[in-house]
């Protein structure tokens, strides 16, 4: 075998069927000739970040993720700055990257994907030591997080989003100050603060039509509902997709400081952190090499590659037989 070195950082709580993932992996690879990967999963004490940097230090130029948004994120802020590429073979509930990029969920497309050579840059934000490539947010998101449990999340998907957000959409504002590249404050009272790379949310809900993944900003979406009208209308604003979305103001930076007078809580690509009265969000432009469909095409498109489908497919079958 004289293919590239890969490694697969996989969270073991979040793929239903790891011997299955393995050989889908494993047969994929050596089908094209590549090594067979090194296999790296995650623990309570470490969600990917340190598989990760290991994978990179033993020589990995390419490097599968399996798990929730969180072993994502872990994975991400690894693999930035570096030459390494990232294949996403979502698992868990949201998978909003993959959904955001149009990457497929059936992880023989996403091998195939990866040996098929498609590779796009693409930005991430940074809050301290930690990277993202979807959204952070401060407020009424992270409340919605932090009220939906993962049994509704195990049974009903991003459905189960729903519910944690009724049990908040009551609560009070939060007055903030929202600085913009160093520019004076903005003063509001809002419900959240929504700092995105790329636009949607959970069940496709595109909540900043103008973000781009690599165009070294990021869109900020501060959201001022104060009663359950102003949360329909805002709602049906955004399905809509409309031009103007009442109750929501949306601007680019690439440094965006959120304070507020009292601890909030906070979330980066749809895992809680710690809360706090603050949040500081920066962009590294280009940061993450990551596995793509080729060609890159539009991200708003849904992935479309009958070429890829079918050497999945056959994936799948020597995986399936070889049970």
């Amino acid at each position: 075998m004289t293919g590239p070195r890969s490694a697969v950082v996989v969270n073991p709580v979040k793929v239903p069927d790891l011997d299955l993932l393995r050989r889908t992996i494993v047969e994929g690879l050596a089908q094209a000739g590549w090594p067979e990967p090194m296999w790296l999963e995650t623990t309570p004490q470490d969600s990917g970040k340190g598989q990760a940097e290991k994978a990179i230090k033993d020589g990995a130029e390419l490097v599968f993720v399996s798990g929730g948004d969180g072993t994502v994120m872990a994975v991400i802020s690894a693999l930035a700055g570096t030459d390494v590429a990232l294949a996403v073979l979502p698992a868990g509930t949201g998978n909003l990257l993959a959904a955001n990029l149009g990457l497929s969920a059936d992880p023989a497309v996403g091998v195939q994907v990866a040996l098929d050579g498609g590779r796009r840059r693409i930005d991430v934000g940074v809050v301290g030591r930690q990277c993202f490539a979807v959204m952070a947010g401060m407020g009424f998101d992270a409340q919605m997080l932090e009220g939906t449990s993962e049994t509704a999340k195990k049974h009903i998907g991003w459905v189960a989003y729903v519910g944690g957000a009724l049990k908040h959409l009551r609560d009070r504002p939060m007055p903030v100050r929202i600085s913009l590249d160093g520019k004076p404050p903005l003063r509001r009272r809002v419900r959240t603060v929504i700092v995105g790379n790329v636009g949607r949310l959970q069940g496709g809900v595109r909540l900043l039509s103008e973000a781009d993944p690599a165009d070294g900003k990021l869109d900020v979406a501060i959201l001022s509902p104060n009663n359950l009208a102003h949360w329909a209308a805002l709602g049906w604003a955004v399905m809509r997709r409309r031009d103007r979305v009442p109750r929501m103001e949306t601007y680019t930076a690439e440094r965006v400081e959120i304070r507020s007078n009292r601890p909030q809580p906070r979330q980066l690509d749809g895992d809680l952190i710690d809360p706090g009265k603050s949040m500081t969000i920066g962009v590294r432009h280009r940061a993450l090499l990551l596995c793509v469909p080729q060609p890159d095409g539009d991200p708003d498109l849904a992935y479309d590659s009958s070429a890829a489908e079918r050497a999945a497919e056959e994936v799948r079958a020597a995986a399936e037989e070889a049970k």
